[in-house]
């Protein structure tokens, strides 16, 4: 039997990560989120002698740094960021970020004891992950050296560092996924997470509207920004958290449910779903503790397969398979040297050339540069021109803003060996404007952050300290102006108040009362106020969807409604008032309710408004309050008639007129007069009664606030809408087109006669009958100048208005031509001539008119003259 001979094993790869220092360990603590795997390894950097520990975000190392000085004293801890150096002389522990992490032993400093980094499968991220790689591979403590993060990585630790001890360590509560959630129907104590700042406004907008308002979370926040808006949020000042991905990383919130708006991300290049392990990473901050969380999604966004939910409930996830790596290990002996340095190939098979980043575009577009080239013509330039590129790009406004920034930067640098403080100061001014919308304060904020990192490089920027605290200050008020901004936009304290408060009452009936103005209150907010004796929800209250608000505000509406009837009931006639264009009744400018039909034109009824809480014996009392207000009203707007009814209590015919104007509401009809003598002549006629135009009327009753409520009340007792008053306070108006005969009728009745294409007041009508009849008694009289006007019409038209008012006159004749004199005037004739028994005209009498051969002779005119002397 043949036997094939096997080749022989490959010799195992090398280990490209350094080696750790003699009797030192290397350990790995990986796990979902919600493991303690932060707090262990704070306990563990804080046991030794001296420890770094890096952080993925500012935010982090800000965080952990005062946890530290709270520990071990302002003195002992230190803090370096991008942005931040606070260093005290004998610092022991240092709170930094993964870029800053010190990756040499400071000046007169020996190596630490203890060295650990976060989240360190973030070696795998496109834009970051060679660092955390440099960090994985290079970064150790002389006595311990710990990383911490998921379990994803696990399978390459061990290849990178054969030796690595790993600890893993599960979960300390339960994540379970509840599938989808409408936003308005999602739990409090919830994240929703977003992957744009548009989607992260949208939803924010309507949890304002329907819960109250939420804080806000974005990666482009400050971190002083984001530390205010995560404290109104863990101070349950909101009950709800709107945020991109960046609470993601290590933000511990104490929240409930975290739901997904999103599955998608643009990560810098383009558009891409999630995994699976990025969707826990975010879910995971729902639970804290030994609290169980929830996760699931919201919006128009579709629920989770029961794969991916099982993955993240059980924390399984497929391991990575490769990590990004750039080279550390730089030449700076020219650029040249450093640009071939940079792209080095990774030592191991499971190490990916990084993409590059926005440092080695910079460098890239610096080459290119003649002038840039020239300067850096030495190792230290070549260097700290590389330490230029690598200044972060916090305002995104495009890769040759940023380039030309750095470039004036180096070139100042190389000329002058730091920055001059007139330069920077210039850079700065108008920098701490707080004026501006969201938006534009952040993008100033990103534009100081800039300026923070330069200015944290003491060997950069003359006169570094002031640098500094002018550009934290700067950082700072910005900042809080953010804060202010996303607070005032995002939050409604006052509903948000009242969804927590209907949280916390777990079916305990909420403190509620009505103030004096009609303010409901609810558990000290105002959620609406009585309309009249009808509850209106606020607007806000109402788009809160909180049937438990709205149940309280009606219980404490109910509760005072005896209460407010009898503040009714003692009102005065001044808070009350009758609309005469609608027939409504209103107190305090509320309507409560409208008149309809009753006995008489001048006793209509009244019909409460329904309102929920008012029972019939409560409308039955504020139907009689407002029924001694009508009463009142109506004698008082109509007091000439009711005086003229008191006056002629002891005159039969007189009382009968009278008793007819009131059922017709002060204009009757009446085509002829009784025979009345000549003390009620005088009586009705100081009762300003007369009668014209086959009508009685007191006119009196003509004046523009009566005839309003005339008109509105002979309108509720026929039933009908009457045609629309003329102007207050004019006596007649152009009607060229003739009213049809129910509104001819109607006119009349409000005091209005429609006569030659003219609307004319009755009053003004019978006046001048009675001055005509009386200027005409003892023959033709010349036509009074003032007579146009006092009907308020043109000279042209009057001719025509008299004779539709029954007034006989004689135009005037012009004269022949070429005869001299002055035109003959508009006469006014008496009435017509009563005829003798025989049928044959009464004989003229003296001054009788004359006939109109006579009228316009010179004799006639004589006697004019005569008559006028």
């Amino acid at each position: 039997m043949k036997v094939s001979a096997r080749p022989p094993a490959a010799p195992p790869e090398p280990s490209p990560a350094r080696p750790a220092p003699e009797g030192a360990c290397i350990r790995a603590i990986l796990g979902p989120t919600n493991t303690g795997k932060t707090h262990l390894a704070l306990e563990r950097m804080l046991a030794h002698d001296s420890g770094i520990i890096g952080f993925p975000l500012r935010l982090l190392a800000r965080e952990n740094y005062e946890r530290m000085v709270q520990a071990k004293g302002v003195r002992a801890v230190a803090l370096i960021t991008g942005e931040e150096k606070i260093i005290p002389p004998h610092a022991r522990w240092f709170s930094c970020t993964v870029e800053a992490m010190p990756t040499t032993p400071m000046p007169g400093k020996q190596p630490v004891d203890f060295v650990a980094v976060d989240e360190i499968q973030l070696c795998a991220d496109p834009e970051r992950g060679h660092i955390f790689t440099d960090r994985l591979l290079n970064a150790r403590g002389a006595a311990e050296t710990l990383f911490l993060g998921a379990d994803t990585i696990a399978p390459l630790l061990k290849t990178l560092i054969p030796h690595i001890e790993i600890d893993t360590r599960p979960r300390l509560s339960a994540l379970s996924g509840v599938g989808h959630n409408r936003l308005s129907r999602l739990p409090p104590r919830s994240a929703i997470v977003a992957f744009s700042v548009a989607e992260v406004y949208a939803i924010a907008e309507l949890i304002r509207r329907k819960r109250g308002g939420c804080a806000v979370v974005m990666g482009q926040l400050s971190p002083r920004t984001r530390n205010a808006q995560v404290a109104l949020y863990q101070n349950r000042e909101v009950d709800y958290l709107v945020a991109t991905d960046a609470i993601g990383m290590g933000l511990n919130m104490d929240i409930h449910h975290v739901a997904f708006a999103g599955l998608s991300k643009f990560d810098g290049q383009r558009h891409r779903l999630l995994s699976a392990a990025e969707i826990a990473q975010i879910a995971g901050r729902a639970g804290r503790g030994a609290r169980d969380g929830t996760f699931g999604t919201t919006g128009t966004c579709p629920p989770l397969s029961e794969t991916l939910v099982e993955a993240v409930e059980e924390h399984r996830f497929e391991p990575l398979h490769s990590l990004w790596w750039r080279n550390s290990a730089l030449d700076f002996s020219s650029l040249a040297g450093l640009q071939t340095s940079l792209c080095r190939k990774p030592p191991a098979r499971c190490l990916r050339p990084a993409e590059p980043a926005a440092d080695l575009l910079c460098l890239h577009a610096f080459m290119q540069d003649a002038s840039i080239k020239a300067l850096a013509n030495t190792p230290h330039l070549v260097r700290l021109l590389w330490e230029v590129c690598q200044i972060p790009d916090f305002r995104k406004l495009g890769e040759d803003s940023h380039i030309r920034q750095c470039a004036q930067i180096f070139t100042l640098l190389a000329h002058k060996r730091h920055l001059p403080s007139d330069w920077l100061g210039a850079r700065l001014k108008g920098m701490d404007s707080t004026e501006g919308d969201i938006d534009t304060l952040m993008q100033r904020l990103m534009g100081i952050r800039i300026w923070s990192y330069v200015s944290a490089r003491s060997d950069w920027v003359e006169n570094a300290a002031h640098w500094q605290r002018h550009t934290r200050q700067l950082e700072d008020t910005l900042s809080d102006a953010l804060h202010e901004r996303l607070t005032a936009r995002f939050v409604d304290r006052r509903a948000a108040s009242l969804a927590r408060r209907l949280e916390e009452a777990d079916g305990k009936p909420l403190l509620s009362a009505m103030s004096r103005s009609g303010e409901i209150i609810v558990e000290g907010h105002a959620v609406g106020h009585m309309r009249g004796f009808s509850f209106a929800p606020d607007a806000e209250a109402a788009r809160m969807d909180q049937p438990l608000i709205l149940r309280a505000a009606r219980r404490a509406a109910r509760t005072e409604m005896p209460h407010l009837v009898a503040r009714f009931m003692q009102a005065d006639d001044s808070e009350l008032a009758l609309e005469t264009e609608t027939g409504t009744l209103s107190w305090q400018g509320e309507v409560i309710a409208r008149l309809r039909p009753g006995l008489s034109v001048l006793l209509p009824d009244i019909t409460v408004r329904d309102a929920e809480f008012l029972d019939a014996a409560q409308k039955e009392k504020i139907r009689a309050r407002l029924g001694h207000f009508l009463t009142a009203l109506i004698r008082r707007e109509l007091a000439p008639l009711y005086r003229a009814e008191t006056a002629v209590q002891a005159h039969p015919l007189p009382r009968g007129l009278v008793h007819s104007l009131m059922e017709h509401g002060g204009v009757a009809p009446c085509p002829l007069l009784p025979p009345l003598s000549s003390a009620e002549k005088k009586l009705l006629a100081r009762l300003h009664i007369q009668h014209t135009q086959g009508v009685l009327l007191c006119t009196r009753l003509l004046r523009p606030a009566s005839m309003a409520l005339r008109r509105l009340l002979l309108g509720i007792h026929q039933q009908t809408t009457l045609p629309a008053l003329p102007p207050p306070g004019a006596v007649s108006l152009p009607c060229p087109l003739p009213p049809n005969g129910a509104d001819t009728a109607a006119y009349l009745s409000l005091g209005w006669l429609f006569a030659a294409q003219t609307l004319v007041r009755l009053d003004r009508v019978a006046d001048i009958r009675t001055d005509m009849e009386s200027l005409t008694r003892k023959g033709a009289k010349p036509a009074p100048p003032n007579l146009a006007s006092r009907l308020g019409v043109a000279k042209k038209n009057l001719p025509v208005l008299l004779r539709a008012l029954g007034i006989r006159l004689y135009p005037p004749t012009p004269l022949p031509d070429g005869q001299p004199g002055p035109p003959a005037p508009l006469l006014i004739l008496p009435a017509a001539h009563t005829r003798k028994p025989g049928g044959k005209p009464a004989r003229p009498q003296k001054n009788a008119p004359l006939s109109p051969r006579m009228a316009s002779g010179p004799f006639a005119a004589l006697a004019r003259l005569r008559e006028r002397l």
